[in-house]
């Protein structure tokens, strides 16, 4: 069908506010959900002729805010084969994004026609899912109105995690080729997730209760719906922060990114020394494990230890299988704590690549691997098979009994990775899989290298588009003569490290840091983030050590 672009202008959701600056980046658009009705209309739209643009091809449009506040929302594209929106159109996202009349509107909808040569008499199709928010509602119905006036076939999924509307974007779009990727329903994950687990454990004993923190989120009642596939003799699970209908509990004082910045267990989380305990965020894309030890005293183990331990397994599975052909690596941000990387290079001996923030910079660096690990230490990663790998791993004729348990393990984990996202369902899974293998306790998985403490500061500003980085964003290339500062005061501290990025779903800039001791890297974290504060335009309180 094609555009109508009578209704188009007709039917569109004016600004709320005048002047609001919208941009559309790593997440996606993500905002106060008040201030995005109008941008719901434009993304269907930009949608419809993305999926013109690839001959019909299926896009996803997932409406949720991940790890931020209840009272926030968002929206990002997914492309044919589950991966994220193809760098060179998040321009035409903000420029739709910042139309805001009906004409404006459809000389930037020609702008791109033109640009990328749509026939715009292509059939499109699209489906949306949304998480738990309760501005959701609203907002689909912005997303359905630019749906119908763009004429695209669209189908909602309803309420699912983010990973789970990747999967079954590339589902669909694989359906019926060499390389189909599961069957296009939730239902189809669960299964494809828990068989291939089954196989993976197969033989081995049945590890302990892990406690599973939601986030008062979506992830909820998808893992229940998940474990109905999933005997109690195979991996039990207790399921803790699920309240998704009392409004203000999703994210709060919970969840993997409350865990990770606050360095603490989840306040509803009673943990004592020997429990096993996970936390997903509010749309279950990211995951952080944790324990209590003998002391009963907090231990993380974030994306970094993840990665690690995910190398380490599919490493010794590769060369145990006989196929030494296949080359492993590990992606990392700037957070990714100096410890982890000196474990993956100089015990795992495995290549590790350093890339900006964001999980597009970490899956495109994780393709130019054959088997490629990435994980933010946030706990977002996953782990690619390129086609070569997958071919060889399925292929491969095993010569002994232990090639062959090799060979089994690796292609159940081919099945159990969501290699289209990070998926914190999925990422369990894999934990699961390699801890009951080793029958390790959290504690045991976490003694492969300590941790340097290290501190997240948030500090808001004025302008965060005055921060500009290089090398991987680990330095400031402007404001001019702030990275000398840093640097100066870094040089203080024994194993000191400290960057300053612009966050890219907030007017903040983040402040990392990490040193020899907690004290120590406390101290660094807040003198940097003092020092952002005072050149660079610093709102509201100072930051102050608490």
């Amino acid at each position: 069908m094609s555009l109508d672009f009578d209704a188009i202008k007709s039917n569109i959701i004016p600004h709320k506010i005048e002047g609001f600056k919208y941009t559309y980046g790593t997440a996606g658009f993500r905002s106060k959900a008040e201030v995005l009705d109008s941008v719901m209309y434009k993304v269907a739209i930009l949608a419809t002729l993305r999926s013109k643009k690839l001959n019909g091809a299926t896009i996803g449009v997932m409406i949720t805010a991940s790890h931020n506040p209840e009272e926030d929302n968002g929206v990002k594209l997914v492309d044919p084969r589950g991966e994220m929106l193809e760098q060179s159109w998040e321009g035409y996202a903000t420029s739709l994004a910042v139309a805001n009349d009906g004409d404006a509107l459809v000389q930037v909808i020609e702008q791109i026609i033109a640009a990328n040569k749509i026939d715009i008499n292509i059939p499109a199709s699209v489906i949306y899912a949304y998480d738990t928010r309760p501005s959701c509602a609203e907002l689909v119905k912005c997303l359905e109105l630019g749906l119908k006036v763009s004429g695209a076939k669209a189908v909602n999924h309803g309420l699912q995690t983010t990973p789970i509307l990747h999967y079954l974007v590339r589902c669909i779009n694989t359906a019926n080729t060499s390389d189909a990727y599961g069957e296009p329903t939730a239902e189809g994950y669960y299964k494809k997730l828990s068989e291939a687990f089954k196989t993976a454990v197969k033989g081995k004993a049945r590890l302990s209760p892990l406690h599973v923190d939601c986030a008062n989120g979506v992830g909820a009642p998808k893992l229940r719906e998940l474990l109905e596939y999933m005997p109690e003799d195979v991996l039990s699970v207790k399921i803790v922060n699920e309240d998704i209908n009392t409004k203000g509990q999703l994210n709060k004082n919970c969840g993997a990114d409350f865990v990770k910045t606050q360095q603490r267990a989840p306040p509803t989380a009673d943990i004592h020394p020997g429990d096993r305990c996970c936390s997903f965020d509010g749309d279950a894309d990211r995951i952080v494990y944790y324990y209590a030890d003998k002391d009963s005293v907090f231990r993380l183990l974030d994306g970094d230890k993840i990665a690690g331990l995910a190398a380490m397994f599919i490493m010794e599975l590769v060369k145990d299988a006989g196929i030494d052909s296949i080359k492993v690596g590990v992606v990392q941000t700037a957070y990714a704590n100096g410890s982890s990387t000196h474990y993956l290079t100089k015990v795992l001996n495995v290549p590790v690549s350093c890339v900006p923030t964001g999980v597009k910079h970490l899956h495109h660096e994780a393709e130019k691997y054959d088997i490629g690990v990435y994980f933010e230490a946030n706990g977002h990663g996953t782990v690619l098979f390129s086609p070569t790998a997958l071919n060889t791993i399925k292929t491969s004729e095993a010569k002994t009994p232990a090639q062959n348990q090799a060979l089994m393990q690796l292609r159940a984990l081919t099945d159990l990775i969501n290699q289209t996202v990070g998926d914190a369902i999925s990422d369990m899974l894999l934990v699961e899989t390699i801890l009951t293998n080793r029958q390790w306790s959290l504690e045991e998985w976490d003694q492969a290298y300590t941790d340097l403490p290290n501190r997240l500061v948030k500090v808001v500003v004025a302008d965060r588009h005055i921060f500009k980085t290089t090398n991987a964003e680990r330095q400031l290339v402007e404001p001019a003569g702030l990275q000398a500062e840093i640097d100066a005061n870094v040089a203080k501290y024994s194993n000191g490290r400290s960057f300053v990025r612009a966050s890219g779903t907030e007017d903040a800039v983040r402040v990392y840091a990490e040193a020899a001791t907690r004290s120590e890297t406390d101290e660094l974290a807040y003198k940097i983030a003092q020092i952002v504060y005072d050149r660079a335009g610093g709102v509201g309180a100072r930051p102050l050590m608490a």
